[in-house]
């Protein structure tokens, strides 16, 4: 029976649907708790779109409701929406948190977080039933992303679903005032996952786990240890042979490995800290954190000026670190391939012992790594604790379309629209390596069972033989191709919620992308807003001898740059002196004659060019950026200058051009005369600022232009963007870059989500 109205209080009814990061975070027993608090009646479920609510009571309680709702969250969760609307009273008893109704599902799911303080006194602590217990979780912290296959988020739905709980942990689990209620990867030694160290060769367990993992660490032994969304390698990183050890398993000569510190303290004796770095290493999403080297690691990061950090993030972690304060832990993957994620594809060849578990990963995710440039996130590659963040379109763009976009070719990412929300992928790496183009099918088909996803079109690059490009043709959906550095511009737009009809300069620096023109497109100004673009200007083409060769070996572009400003007598450099005279020859006439030569506009292959004049970057190149890389890092550690270099900015005819022959004769007369590398980068990098902001000015002169886009792998120079930024503002303009999201190509499918709105969008 309905009970009788107060007449200062009317009995009202309310049905509230609330969407986002609602399953999994403790969002149920929030509401359960605010609920019986205000005395109000009703129920509170999963179902496949997010959380049900149910309320009937006095009306001034479900207007408190309403507000603490907004209020007082849980740390977790992250209310998108809220719909409700006014029921007739049931004249319900009680509240009660209902079973899961399932069904078509678009709820989002929490990344994994880091071990909260309330778990980690737990395991810390002699006597608690989960003293030093590797799986310890609850309601605000473990594993969410890497464990589930499929929403709504219930047990069932997860890698532990065979864990069958013991009385104990069903206690936690079914009490709404625990802090364990529902939280699904629940378990204790009893009852859920265990530790097994296994010898590589043999697979023969040991005893004690645990103790013998650290033991074997301190005796300099290579450990695969598994974690949240994968293994990682680990060694001592002050024990220089299991370091060069480690870089022959992972055939990485000079590529910097990453730590992981016990606490703050460990990571300030090695690195310098800002408040800003601080916070990030200590966040629940524990992301590694490039931090300028203050006490070098022999072996760790040999060309690099920064180290990255990591904190523990899973009670395995804070357990191992108990004991060896700092340890190397770097991705298990062999080159190339994608993170491991099972101890069967771990042969004897990568490590010594295996530390694992028996809770399976359902998708795997390599750690997040950021540097802070100016206060803000710069990724430099986004996965582990940030994935799958919901990111909300301008209303201007919503669309009822399904749009599927699978980014480009290298450190590849896809993303989905649905629903009036974009989900980004982890990064998966270069898709022609095998691996991980199975990789990045495998993430397509877990979106789509995770989001109960089916595409209405697909959005690939504009390159026709990247393999994504292939895989989007296969489809037999609607396809659009997109021009990449374009993808790169409209990325940050809305991530930073641009609305539609807004106009911007795009700077769109990287090292290559399939111009319109059918060329190697990289140092782009582009007038653009959601649904086209103009080329304003560009960096002035030259020659890319051998095509891919010239991305493998600086020294290739050096002679190309040469030879645009000197000719054929161009200066022979003490850096050029390490290559054959007939290797030169060879690559000038391939220049002269076009032969295997392609047109290039790359920001980035003139930082492989000046990288190589000056003396720092390789013959060839080990890694994907390791000659910029060189550059920066010399600049990072010379005197501060703002001298520049001289560059010709020709103004003829649209798309302009930005011509540095000038400043390539300037170098090679400071080289000659003996000048400092570290001098030689620093001008460097103000010489291209300058130029970003004069293009600038004149975009604002002739179309009107104040808002500013800086996209594409070049501005993970922090350097670069530093200074562009700044420069920048200081002339008026408004600036934005990527903050969530990479700078680089892992932000190609966002972009495409954009342009696949605008064509789309009602």
């Amino acid at each position: 029976m309905p009970r009788a109205e107060d007449k200062n209080n009317c009995l009202k009814a309310y049905r509230l649907l609330v969407r986002g990061t609602v399953q999994g975070v403790g969002f149920r027993p929030f509401i359960y708790r605010l609920a019986t608090r205000l005395e109000l009646k009703g129920y509170v479920k999963n179902v496949g779109q997010g959380v049900e609510i149910y309320l009937e009571g006095g009306s001034k309680c479900l207007q408190r409701f309403l507000q603490a709702l907004k209020d007082d969250l849980p740390p977790l969760a992250r209310m998108e929406s809220l719909d409700w609307q006014e029921a007739e009273p049931e004249g319900r008893d009680k509240f009660i948190i209902d079973r899961t109704t399932s069904g078509k599902s678009f709820v989002f799911i929490s990344p994994d977080i880091a071990t909260c303080p309330e778990c980690l006194k737990e395991i810390e602590t002699p006597g608690e039933r989960r003293y030093r217990y590797p799986f310890t979780n609850c309601t605000n912290c473990g594993p969410r992303y890497t464990i589930v296959s499929k929403l709504p988020y219930d047990r069932k739905s997860t890698t532990m679903a065979h864990f069958k709980m013991c009385p104990d942990c069903r206690h936690e689990y079914e009490n709404p005032l625990d802090r364990r209620y529902h939280a699904q990867p629940v378990a204790c030694p009893q009852c859920g996952p265990q530790l097994i160290l296994l010898e590589a060769r043999s697979r023969k367990p040991e005893n004690k786990p645990l103790d013998s993992a650290i033991k074997l660490v301190k005796e300099g032994k290579i450990l695969a240890v598994k974690g949240l969304g994968g293994f990682h390698l680990i060694c001592d990183p002050f024990n220089l042979q299991a370091v060069q050890r480690l870089r022959k398993i992972k055939q990485r000569k000079v590529k910097p490995l990453a730590l992981m510190a016990r606490d703050i303290k460990a990571v300030s004796e090695h690195g310098f800290l800002r408040q800003a770095e601080r916070n990030w290493l200590t966040s629940t999403r524990r992301p590694i954190v490039l931090l300028k080297k203050k006490k070098d690691i022999p072996g760790i990061a040999p060309e690099a000026d920064t180290l990255g950090f990591m904190l523990p993030y899973t009670p395995l972690h804070h357990l191992l670190l108990k004991e060896l304060r700092l340890i190397v832990a770097t991705s298990s993957n062999r080159k190339d391939a994608p993170i491991i994620k099972d101890e069967a594809e771990i042969g004897s060849d990568l490590c010594d012992f295996i530390l694992t578990h028996n809770r399976e990963i359902a998708m795997r995710a390599d750690d997040s790594v950021m540097s802070i440039v100016r206060s803000k996130p710069l990724f430099s590659r986004r996965a582990r604790g940030f994935v799958p963040f919901p990111q909300k379109v301008p209303d201007s763009l919503k669309s009822k379309a399904r749009i599927l976009a699978v980014g480009g070719e290298l450190k590849n990412t896809i993303s989905i629209y649905k629903d009036g929300y974009v989900i980004t992928s982890q990064f998966l790496g270069d898709l022609d390596d095998y691996e991980n183009f199975g990789y990045f099918l495998e993430t397509i088909r877990h979106f789509k069972s995770l989001f109960d996803f089916k595409p209405d079109l697909v959005i690939s690059d504009l390159h026709p033989d990247f393999r994504s490009s292939s895989y989007a043709r296969s489809l037999g959906l609607p396809h659009y191709l997109l021009q990449h550095h374009f993808a790169h511009v409209l990325a940050p737009m809305i991530e930073h919620q641009i609305p539609g009809g807004d106009r911007v300069l795009g700077i769109s620096f990287d090292g290559y992308g399939y111009g319109d023109d059918g060329q190697a497109w990289g140092g782009e100004f582009l007038l653009s807003d959601y649904t086209g673009y103009k080329r304003y200007a560009h960096l002035d083409y030259l020659p890319l001898p051998g095509g891919d060769a010239a991305v493998r070996e600086p020294w290739r572009m050096a002679l190309s740059f040469l030879f645009k400003a000197f000719g054929r007598k161009y200066p022979r450099l003490k850096s050029l002196q390490l290559i054959p005279a007939g290797k030169q020859e060879a690559v000038i006439e391939l220049i002269e004659k076009r032969m295997n030569t392609s047109l290039t506009s790359s920001a980035g292959r003139l930082f492989d060019a000046v990288s190589f004049l000056a003396g720092l970057a390789p013959e060839k190149i080990e890694f994907e950026a390791q000659a910029p890389a060189r550059l920066e890092a010399a600049a990072s550690f010379a005197a501060p200058t703002a001298r520049t270099y001289s560059y010709l900015f020709l103004t003829d005819k649209l798309p302009y051009r930005l011509d540095f022959s000038p400043a390539i004769r300037e170098i090679t007369e400071e080289l000659a005369r003996g000048q400092a590398p570290g001098l030689i980068a620093i001008k460097f990098h103000n010489t291209l600022a300058r130029a970003i902001v004069e293009v600038s000015l004149l975009a604002r002169q002739e179309a009107g232009i104040d808002k500013i886009i800086l996209a594409g792998g070049v501005f993970l120079n922090r350097i670069l963007l530093e200074k562009a930024e700044y420069l920048l503002n200081k002339n008026g303009f408004k600036v934005w870059r990527p903050i969530y999201y990479s700078p680089g190509d892992e932000s190609l499918s966002l972009g495409q989500i954009a342009y696949g709105l605008s064509l789309t969008a009602k």
